[in-house]
């Protein structure tokens, strides 16, 4: 009997209303009312199917990529090689080397790998050289708030009464850190994402004036994030750690980070690097070099969140996955994967372990 072969890559607008109370916040220059990204499923011809995650700011266009270019040289390949996202990499690099190429590339590898566990009988975590924990804690990352110190506060205290150990700002002045800090307490992690705030000649007396409320990490400080002397010189200068990763525009360039100088934590994005087999090689430098500490972004909701929760549960030593704190109209995996007091509990069924909500799926793109 013949292997299975790859027959359909279906592609669904998954948009996510919420509320994180306070004026909606901005997103590529214009208001965000919702969080989206693509949905892939991925169908064997046998029936079997597979669910993938692509980073989409422009669903519609992600969607037209991956029917015009990606599943053109995807169809009729074998589900279980796992060099065929590497090699389609290379075949569309004159596409784009980075960007919705490389998003799209990341939601097939993800579909894939749940393909996998899923004809094995294994969660994905296995295939990953099998989980050390059953449950990994989770940090409230809060949307950005503008300096507005009001509604900022009262965000960390519910996340603190909802169970959350450590929090992550997305805000820019050292007075929302100051204030953060007085709310949280002294004994909590607190991580400040700026989004790639400052030129290298602005950043030194922002993030000195930030490093007085004890950060954990201070992240993406820099514009442009891929000046990564730049970044190693700015954190040298301060003593605050560095993160960075998550706007990384390759895997070379996530494996030359892993080697240290210049960020303490690595934060590649499953949905935007390569999905989880970029996850898994980033993971496995950072554990043979032990210069760079590794905590996925993990800024979205579907199964590019499951797959970085099954690599997380294999790493050696635990680390809190992100979790974005704002309230959602409908909450993916809320049964399948509860998150209880700040801690996500793995599935134990077969590939990702989860299936999508089909009230989330419109028709495909």
């Amino acid at each position: 009997m013949n292997a299975a072969r790859i027959a359909a890559i279906r592609c669904f607008a998954v948009r996510l209303p919420f509320d994180h109370g306070a004026p909606a916040p901005r997103f590529a220059g214009t208001p965000r009312t919702t969080l989206d990204s693509v949905w892939m499923r991925v169908e064997l011809d046998d029936g079997l199917a597979g669910w993938g995650e692509a980073y989409a700011p422009d669903p519609e266009a992600l969607a037209s990529l991956v029917r015009s270019r990606v599943a053109p040289l995807a169809l009729g390949q074998d589900p279980l090689d796992e060099q065929l996202c590497e090699r389609l990499e290379r075949v569309l690099h004159n596409a784009g080397r980075s960007g919705p190429v490389l998003h799209a590339l990341s939601g097939l590898d993800i579909a894939l790998w749940d393909l996998r566990g899923k004809r094995a009988g294994l969660p994905v975590s296995e295939l990953l050289g099998g989980r050390r924990r059953e449950q990994v804690s989770a940090y409230a990352s809060l949307l950005q708030y503008y300096g507005d110190v009001g509604p900022l506060e009262r965000q960390l205290h519910a996340a603190l009464e909802a169970g959350f150990t450590q929090v992550k700002l997305h805000e820019r002045d050292a007075a929302s850190v100051e204030a953060t800090r007085r709310a949280i307490g002294v004994g909590v992690p607190m991580m400040v994402d700026t989004n790639c705030a400052w030129l290298p000649a602005e950043a030194e007396a922002p993030v000195r004036a930030m490093k007085a409320f004890s950060p954990l990490w201070i992240e993406e400080p820099l514009w442009p994030p891929e000046d990564l002397a730049s970044l190693g010189a700015l954190g040298r200068a301060t003593g605050v750690p560095m993160a960075a990763g998550e706007n990384a525009a390759s895997l070379h360039e996530l494996l030359q980070m892993a080697h240290g100088g210049s960020a303490d934590w690595l934060q590649p994005s499953a949905i935007k690097c390569g999905g989880l087999s970029a996850l898994r090689r980033v993971a496995a430098e950072c554990a043979a070099h032990g210069r760079v500490r590794l905590s996925p972004q993990t800024a979205f909701f579907g199964p590019g969140f499951l797959a970085t929760l099954h690599l997380m549960a294999t790493l050696p030593e635990p680390t809190a996955i992100e979790r974005l704190f704002c309230g959602l109209a409908t909450v993916p995996y809320a049964q399948a994967v509860p998150l209880e007091q700040g801690t996500f509990t793995l599935p134990r069924g077969s590939g990702l372990g989860a299936e999508p909500d089909a009230s989330l799926l419109n028709a495909p793109l």
